[in-house]
């Protein structure tokens, strides 16, 4: 389990690109049968993936969490971006299509990964922060997540967002989770930009189109920094931050969250004419 540490904005500001890249970009997170771990000291959170294929893989005990086993003392929320694929959380088997997320609460001691389709495997993006209180396992599909769409033609950000673990939606002890789905033609997303002090969030890119990226955009509003993602990568982005981003063509991520509450909308917007 790879772990990373908390950076200033002073800090930041003096990184190179490969400084930038190995802080915060998440390059390797769907290998075949095997489970990516990165543990961030922003909020403990880990970011992590698997990609079973030819096998059910079983979500281990890094030990490093000093835990009897992972969800001891712990989330999870895991949406899947590949094909058809199952989750068996303590011997009980649910069946997840792309875009299709479930929660398991702090107490669960087995959750399983497996493919129903070799050629076209799931693919498990996940975040796991510590949890305080028991919520119970639940899948929501994609068709359930509350579909709100958002933004314009004009100026590029016609979207669609779907909430899933949310106040209103699948309850969790400090986890938020969704993920936003960009039409043809529109490229930016969160614009205007925005920041939120009281919880750090990760960005999961994916269904970016072979040869194209996204241009990442974080760091402090008055002195902001980019980062070029490819598919299936993702990006920490602390409390501090900005979190946004311009595509050489349209594409979709997952948003997650962790922090000091769970509202949707407790953000500090940040002009655009106000960027740097």
């Amino acid at each position: 389990m790879e772990i990373r540490h908390q950076n200033s904005p002073k800090e930041v500001a003096t990184f190179n690109t490969q400084q930038l890249r190995d802080t915060f970009l998440i390059e390797k997170l769907f290998e075949a049968d095997q489970i990516s771990f990165v543990y961030s000291h922003y909020d403990r959170v880990i970011v992590g993936g698997s990609a079973p294929v030819n096998q059910t893989i079983s979500l281990p005990n890094p030990e490093g969490l000093k835990a009897n086993f992972f969800l001891e003392r712990r989330e999870i929320g895991i949406i899947n971006v590949g094909g058809k694929g199952q989750i068996i959380v303590d011997g009980t088997s649910y069946d997840v299509n792309k875009m299709d997320c479930v929660y398991a609460g702090k107490g669960v001691k087995s959750i399983e990964f497996k493919s129903l389709e070799a050629g076209d495997p799931a693919k498990f993006f996940w975040l796991s922060s510590p949890a305080h209180q028991t919520y119970p396992t639940k899948l929501l599909t994609k068709e359930q997540a509350n579909p709100t769409n958002m933004g314009a033609a004009e100026t590029a950000n016609q979207r669609t967002i779907y909430k899933y673990i949310h106040l209103d939606g699948i309850q969790s002890c400090q986890l938020v989770m969704g993920l936003t789905v960009l039409y043809s033609g529109s490229v930016w997303n969160t614009m205007p930009p925005h920041t939120h002090d009281r919880r750090m969030e990760v960005y999961c890119y994916f269904d970016i189109p072979e040869n194209q990226r996204v241009l990442h955009l974080m760091g402090d509003p008055a002195e902001t920094r980019h980062i070029w993602t490819a598919n299936h990568q993702a990006l920490i982005s602390p409390p501090w931050s900005i979190h946004s981003g311009c595509g050489t063509a349209s594409y979709s991520f997952i948003w997650g969250m962790a922090g000091e509450n769970q509202v949707f909308t407790d953000m500090d917007g940040v002009q655009v004419s106000d960027l740097r």
